[in-house]
């Protein structure tokens, strides 16, 4: 019977087995990487709600889970330095969806489908605020989902208080037009 010599790169042995044989089983180094466990309790407490403002600003679940769960990975490097964890988490999650939203934009212009339509479980409010311009629909989840005040969500946004108020203003008024029977 033959046999197929081969050497391990990490060690420099060499094995021999038979054709056709299964390769010898890896052992898999164990982690040493740990997670700060403030960071750990802040995912614990704040995931949910995260979420939440992810998928208000996305409208799908699993993508508002992915881009969290993402933002947790991107803060990891960094978690010792951040000063504000909770709004530094915030501003993350709607930054993530912007870019995810930006994203989505260039798909449907160089691949266009068919809109999916939620006939199962309509939502009107979601189907109002989809109708809405980013940065009012930004605008309005982060006052009335996340109960920012004018001075936080004007610095996620890059505008001044008196901006984030018009934005405000605007976008209750489109979706008052929009919600009327």
């Amino acid at each position: 019977m033959r046999t197929t010599t081969t050497t391990d790169p990490r060690s420099g042995q060499v094995r021999s087995r038979a054709p056709g044989a299964p390769p010898p089983e890896r052992r898999r180094e164990p982690s040493t990487a740990t997670w700060p466990q403030d960071l750990v309790d802040a995912y614990e407490e704040q995931w949910l709600s995260l979420t939440r403002l992810a998928y208000l600003m996305t409208g799908n679940r699993a993508v508002a889970e992915e881009l969290v769960q993402d933002v947790f990975l991107a803060a990891r490097p960094a978690w010792g330095q951040i000063d504000n964890p909770a709004g530094y988490l915030r501003a993350s999650v709607v930054n993530a969806t912007r870019d995810w939203g930006r994203h989505q934009q260039v798909v449907a212009r160089h691949q266009p489908s068919a809109p999916e339509v939620s006939i199962d479980h309509p939502d009107e409010l979601w189907d109002a605020l989809q109708r809405l311009d980013e940065r009012r629909r930004t605008a309005v989840v982060l006052r009335y989902y996340a109960d920012l005040p004018d001075d936080d969500i004007a610095g996620i946004l890059g505008c001044r208080r008196a901006t984030v108020r018009t934005l405000i203003h605007r976008a209750l008024r489109d979706l008052r037009r929009e919600m009327k029977p």
